[in-house]
């Protein structure tokens, strides 16, 4: 559960000086996840290596988030939020990596017209990407992120938030929402053209769910990367006894004009404290070996925010000896 604070609070735990005072209209939430496991993991064509990880179904982090009310139904939002290696203290997901490499962003929101946020945004293919498959942001397990994001030739290039980012989203109305994003072309003078930028539209009621995605890619931060255009369509649908997700998506890499087919196809089926999960997914570029990642799972609720996982994948790329792995995990939100 998210731990509310005023605004003294976070003066005082986060930047180490005294607030005067608090204001009744503004709040601050101390939030995040740690997510330990132990198991072993093959990549096709590699070594099995066992040992305790963090980050396997959801990467472990922790962040601030903080809302101003300005009257009017305006308000001033932040959210500064980092990732860490719990399995050894260090911060980001791998060496070198930004500090907050979640989010960092500050922007107004308005009831009726929406909000607008500046820095480093998560992405909505990203987002959306989580959303309709089975697994969720897993990027240890989830066929659908680690095809999209990990998957090397025929992957998204760029990462899953953008730096010099401007992002918009819409209010819900009658269950439908739209959002856009831009980055700005700074500091990439000799590497590249920059200038990404993306839209999308979703769809959400108590059963149904849909969304569809075009991104832009052509820088990652201050570094230059391979362009790729990449069109996803996504769509749940809550049968009760069980969850189904369906993906499809098309990745077009224009500097190597290789283009790849990604689907996926999932369940998530209630199962007393639990749930059962399954999902499987084909990643198929012009250019290239065909993958095809098959996961399994089983969770397990403890109480609201501490969870217990078990999880086998079969991860295949033709040409190259299969590949998968195993984790018996927890995941723990406050």
């Amino acid at each position: 559960m998210k731990n509310t604070f005023q605004h003294s609070l976070l003066a005082c735990a986060i930047l180490g000086l005294t607030a005067a005072s608090a204001h009744a209209q503004s709040t601050v939430q101390v939030y995040g996840l740690i997510d330990m496991s132990v198991g072993s993991t093959k990549n096709p064509g590699g070594q099995s290596i066992t040992g305790v990880d963090s980050g396997k179904m959801t990467t472990s982090f922790y962040g601030f988030s903080g809302t101003e009310d300005l009257g009017g139904g305006l308000s001033a939002q932040f959210r500064l939020e980092a990732f860490m290696r719990a399995d050894t203290g260090e911060s980001g997901r791998f060496p070198g990596d930004t500090f907050f490499a979640r989010s960092s962003t500050l922007g107004l929101s308005h009831k009726d017209y929406g909000s607008v946020s500046f820095g480093r945004n998560t992405t909505q293919l990203f987002v959306s990407t989580l959303l309709f498959n089975a697994f969720g942001d897993s990027f240890g397990y989830s066929p659908s992120i680690r095809h999209y994001f990990a998957g090397g030739q025929g992957a998204v290039t760029g990462d899953t938030g953008w730096n010099d980012s401007i992002a918009y989203s819409s209010p819900t109305l009658s269950g439908f929402r739209f959002g856009a994003a831009v980055t700005t072309k700074e500091g990439l003078a000799g590497v590249g053209n920059g200038g990404n930028w993306s839209t999308g539209l979703s769809y959400s009621s108590k059963t149904l769910a849909a969304s569809v995605v075009h991104q832009s890619v052509k820088k990652d931060g201050a570094a230059a990367v391979q362009d790729t255009e990449t069109t996803q369509f996504g769509v749940s649908y809550d049968f009760g006894v069980a969850k189904a997700f369906l993906q499809y998506g098309e990745v077009e890499n224009t500097t190597t004009t290789v283009e790849t087919d990604i689907f996926g196809l999932g369940v998530r089926v209630p199962l007393g404290s639990g749930a059962a999960v399954a999902q499987y997914g084909t990643m198929d570029p012009s250019v290239g070996a065909e993958r095809k990642t098959l996961s399994l799972g089983y969770l397990h609720n403890l109480s609201r925010r501490t969870e217990l996982y078990a999880v086998v994948m079969s991860d295949k790329v033709d040409g190259l000896s299969s590949g998968g792995g195993y984790s018996l995990g927890m995941r723990h939100r406050f």
